[in-house]
């Protein structure tokens, strides 16, 4: 697929998008990254065919597209289960296929409250599985997915990058915005950056390699210790952060560990343990605990 020349805006507006030159190819993970409002949801949205340039051209589509939109709330009634099935049938696939791919997508994703829980009744994180469940009813081609991690828990996060992957070895190709530098050194193995309307290609990891993560488990200290507050989301090379009962569980890149394991321990809190997770991106695969 190749964007030649695409600029895009809206009436007399000013220009979000400027002679946009990009090819996407089978099998690419690529990550397009820019500050808010710098026309990174526009850009996917015109990828996928939802938007036209108002110049250049998009060629080469392929024939079936997943896209996964920023913001995906729906307020229906109808369960996660049924909405799936309905999707399938609508993508051409018979009702039984579609209804044991929705149910195979959501065990996997782990949503809470099972398949049939109401469309309306889902937290932001669980509407975003079912979203990506929607995506991948039919095998992708082309995977679009706009802040995909976002409101995810954290064994979900291990599930999205196997998927990621398995799309690309299929020959699929994917692309994706996430906010998070951290994010995209560790899934793209290529970035496009957008700024004021212009975009340009940065190099990023090896195709089919992904960095190797570590698990990193926090407690608060003894009693009489007061850790302070870190926003753990922003620190480089953390990928997740996530409450498990008493404890954060970050989940961070292994080149960047011990510099978030200093800034946990400067700040008065406890080290319970270190899980190195394997470079398939799952969580505690080959994994080994070491005590600290």
């Amino acid at each position: 697929m190749r964007c030649e020349a695409v600029g895009k805006r809206y009436g007399r507006g000013p220009w979000i998008l400027s002679d946009v030159d990009m090819e996407v190819s089978a099998g690419d993970v690529l990550a397009v990254v820019g500050g808010n409002g710098s026309g990174k949801s526009t850009l996917l949205r015109i990828l996928v065919g939802l938007s036209r340039p108002t110049s250049g051209t998009v060629s080469g589509g392929p024939p079936h597209i997943g896209y996964v939109p920023d913001r995906f709330t729906p307020q229906d009634r109808i369960s996660a289960i049924s909405y799936l099935t309905h999707m399938g049938r609508i993508r051409g696939m018979p009702t039984a296929a579609a209804r044991a791919r929705a149910a195979q997508l959501l065990e996997r994703l782990s949503l809470v409250g099972g398949q049939d829980a109401s469309l309306r009744t889902l937290s932001k994180g669980n509407a975003q599985k079912v979203a990506l469940a929607q995506a991948l009813l039919v095998h992708p081609d082309l995977l679009v997915l706009d802040e995909p991690w976002s409101g995810l828990d954290a064994s979900a996060h291990g599930v999205l990058a196997e998927l990621i992957d398995e799309v690309a070895a299929r020959g699929g190709a994917v692309v994706f915005t996430d906010h998070r530098e951290a994010i995209t050194e560790t899934h793209a193995g290529g970035v496009y950056a957008i700024s004021d309307g212009q975009v340009t290609r940065r190099g990023g990891r090896p195709a089919g390699s992904r960095a190797s993560m570590v698990e990193l488990v926090l407690t608060v200290p003894p009693i009489g210790v007061t850790p302070v507050k870190v926003n753990w989301d922003v620190l480089p090379g953390v990928v997740n952060a996530a409450q498990r009962g008493k404890a954060v569980v970050l989940r961070v890149a292994r080149e960047h560990s011990d510099a978030v394991l200093l800034t946990a321990l400067q700040h008065q809190w406890s080290v319970e343990g270190l899980v190195g997770a394997a470079d398939d991106g799952s969580p505690r695969a080959d994994a080994r605990r070491a005590a600290l």
